[in-house]
């Protein structure tokens, strides 16, 4: 196999599946609708909307859903309330919602472990899980968020285990298959033990479980478990010495999972300790009644991958083996290889796309309409990687506080803060994934390690 071909293709798939200005003004939008919903129920009455999942993690595509949650209003306390007030506050959000048009295709589910409210945005086309007090989503989230101040392939390689994932219909767990959650938490382990790691393992990031510190007053929860993170992930910084380019930390990662189905009768996935661990001898895993043990580190003994059932398992497994083998084909070309790692309609815009044009500007009281744009030039956002402060602010993703988008395009190399952070954080790095410059564009440096490119494997020098 011919690796620069393979690193071509990565790379175009990249720069469509990134998220466009338009895919940011467009979620921060509907965020703005629901909150202007919530606060219209009388029983919200001081309830807030927050987002989490793969948008604040910036780790969601162009087409990618977003999760937010309805806070409700607890002084400075961490609110939570019981199952049946949520599925009960749900209902009558779910009427609002009906009432107000602009949304459709409402479904609640009451009865999963964390109840939720489904629904999707006429105008945007995207969909949204609502929850309520997910105050452990959001800390997920922005922990995630602050993995990519390690290193910039993680946030690069989950997007491409994401794409591929969907390419082969193993990214939706109402079909017993992965969920993204368990896909990036697959990242994670993979960098946590390749060789050398790239990763620490999570318990060298915050020691102790996230779920059971969610007590008290949030301000100083927050700010005690940003610290802790903010100073350990210091520790970490710019000492990777694996220097893999992204595709060969993709064949690697199929590599390693390959086997994924006859090892999870006895291994269990464990990126608290970056290690496989034994099922049978972790009693926090006991009784074994899943085909894949896949931990939550924040929520342990939580299984992530819980929805994979055994014969899913199986095809997972076989579609990591053939795409391993047939991306390593001498017989490969970009167009076999492209239709191995990403969906049609990604493929479509790598393969015909139209002239670019300037990049549209915009702010948030004026969005413009979302849509598969091909003509728009992607603009590369600076990542919103945070680098934390000694003082007690907090990283907070309070939607009502955000500040205004500049109304010029960010240019790659430049330091602007991302729209989804707050002004008090204005310190943030912008760090580039060394084998994603395209060109014309000058070298980035990375985690301290100096400009490189993309080139064959053979060109490296060891």
């Amino acid at each position: 196999m011919n690796g620069y071909m393979l690193d071509c293709v990565i790379k175009d798939i990249l720069r469509v599946v990134e998220p466009l200005q338009d895919d940011w003004a467009a979620r921060f939008q509907m965020i703005n609708e629901l909150r202007a919903l919530v606060e219209s129920i009388e029983s919200l009455r001081g309830a807030t909307i927050e987002p989490f999942g793969s948008f604040v993690s910036n780790l969601f595509s162009r087409w990618g859903d977003l999760d937010v949650s309805i806070q409700l209003h607890n002084g400075s306390c961490i609110s939570t309330c019981g199952k049946k007030l949520k599925q009960s506050i749900l209902k009558d959000v779910q009427k609002a919602l009906r009432k107000k048009g602009g949304w459709y295709k409402l479904q609640l589910i009451p009865h999963a472990r964390v109840p939720i409210l489904k629904i999707e945005n006429i105008r945007h086309k995207i969909s949204c899980d609502i929850s309520i007090d997910n105050l452990l989503g959001q800390m997920k989230s922005k922990i995630l968020l602050w993995l990519n101040d390690i290193d910039g392939r993680f946030h690069d390689m989950v997007l491409l285990v994401k794409e591929w994932a969907k390419a082969h219909d193993i990214n939706n767990p109402k079909q017993g298959t992965f969920n993204s959650y368990s896909l990036s938490l697959l990242v994670i382990f993979h960098f946590q033990t390749c060789s050398p790691a790239i990763l620490p393992p999570l318990r060298d990031i915050y020691p102790g479980n996230v779920a059971d510190k969610l007590h008290g007053v949030r301000a100083e929860v927050e700010s005690q478990i940003a610290q802790t993170c903010a100073a350990n992930i210091a520790r970490f910084k710019s000492r990777t010495a694996n220097r893999s380019s992204l595709s060969e930390l993709f064949l690697s990662f199929l590599a390693k999972f390959s086997d994924i189905s006859s090892k999870a009768s006895e291994l269990g996935i464990c990126t608290y300790t970056g290690q496989w661990l034994e099922i049978e001898s972790n009693t926090r895993w006991l009784p074994k009644t899943y085909a894949i043990f896949v931990e939550d580190p924040f929520e342990q003994p939580e299984n992530t991958a819980r929805a994979i059932y055994a014969r899913q398992l199986m095809r997972i497994s076989e579609a990591i083996r053939m795409t391993c083998f047939r991306i390593t084909s001498v017989h490969q070309n970009q167009s076999s290889i492209l239709a191995e790692l990403a969906r049609p309609q990604t493929s479509q815009l790598i393969v015909k796309p139209s002239a670019p044009a300037s990049a549209p500007t915009f702010n948030l009281g004026n969005y413009p309409p979302v849509g598969p744009q091909v003509h728009q030039a992607r603009v590369r956002h600076p990542r919103p990687w945070i680098q934390h402060q000694s003082q007690n602010s907090v990283p907070r993703f309070n939607m009502g506080n955000f500040p205004p988008i500049d109304s010029h395009v960010p240019r790659a190399g430049t330091t602007h803060s991302h729209p989804l952070t707050q002004q008090n954080f204005s310190n943030t790095r912008c760090v580039s994934n060394p084998n994603s410059s395209k060109t014309g564009e000058p070298s980035k440096t990375y985690n301290g390690q100096g400009p490189q490119k993309w080139r064959p494997r053979s060109q490296r020098q060891v």
